[in-house]
């Protein structure tokens, strides 16, 4: 049977839990919003969970998978969620509509990557999530939606990313509808008075190695901020060799 003239085209591109669930709310709601997947792209990355692949539940509910960007097609609508790939021009292009993204950071204060960890050695008193058109470049379109909350006292890295995690599918789930109407007002990041900051991936080599001249507070804030099994833990160095700190420090 033919799709209504009318129905829009998305494609989604995602990975980790977060994205296996917003796939799986914009599956569920297809036919109330009258639109269609038309493809999925994914590095399925199941590091997190090996029991949410977002390969996997595309296939299980016969959506294209999509093997790279260059064999995107046009759509009216492309939503990226922890997608592994920087989108160029050409890419974002291919969205008549709208290209969006889910960041799991406030904007522009923590455009990049491990801001998490960032904000905890920032000592910020705030932290968010941010739904922004794609432009080229990272993290720096205009905001569509945001939800800004307080980190709790002495957060570690994994508690900041999990309530980030709720909050973003929450986010994401609320304002599906707005995006697949067109009910948004793009705010440029530059009209918000706000500091900003931009960190690539590998800096989180630099703030896992601890320095024990350091203050006791400053070492305890780094420990919080980088320890996140399964991924290499803090560590000092001692006669060239790694000492891992653990969360029972």
């Amino acid at each position: 049977m033919l799709a209504p003239f009318n129905m829009k085209k998305i494609i989604f591109l995602g990975s980790k839990p977060i994205g296996y669930a917003c796939l799986q709310y914009l599956i569920a709601q297809q036919k109330k919003l009258n639109f269609e997947i038309i493809g999925v792209l994914t590095n399925d990355n199941t590091q997190f969970n090996p029991k949410q692949s977002v390969k996997a539940l595309a296939e299980k509910n016969k959506i294209k998978l999509i093997p790279s960007l260059a064999k995107m097609p046009a759509c009216d609508i492309l939503y990226s969620v922890q997608y592994h790939e920087i989108l160029q021009s050409q890419h974002i292009q291919q969205a008549k509509q709208i290209a969006v993204n889910l960041h799991m950071a406030p904007l522009p204060d923590y455009r990049g990557c491990n801001q998490f960890s960032f904000a905890i050695i920032d000592k910020a008193k705030t932290f968010g999530t941010t739904i922004h058109q794609l432009e080229t470049g990272i993290d720096n379109g205009a905001i569509l939606f945001e939800d800004r909350f307080k980190i709790q006292k002495n957060s570690w890295v994994k508690d900041l990313y999990e309530e980030t995690e709720k909050r973003s599918i929450a986010l994401f789930e609320s304002n599906l509808k707005n995006i697949v109407e067109g009910n948004y007002q793009p705010k440029a990041q530059s009209s918000f008075q706000r500091k900003s900051s931009f960190h690539l991936r590998k800096e989180i080599n630099h703030i896992k190695k601890i320095d024990l001249n350091w203050s006791k507070k400053k070492i305890e804030r780094h420990i919080r901020a980088t320890y996140f099994p399964p991924f290499e833990p803090p560590y000092t160095e001692l006669a060239g060799v790694k000492i891992y700190f653990s969360s029972t420090f």
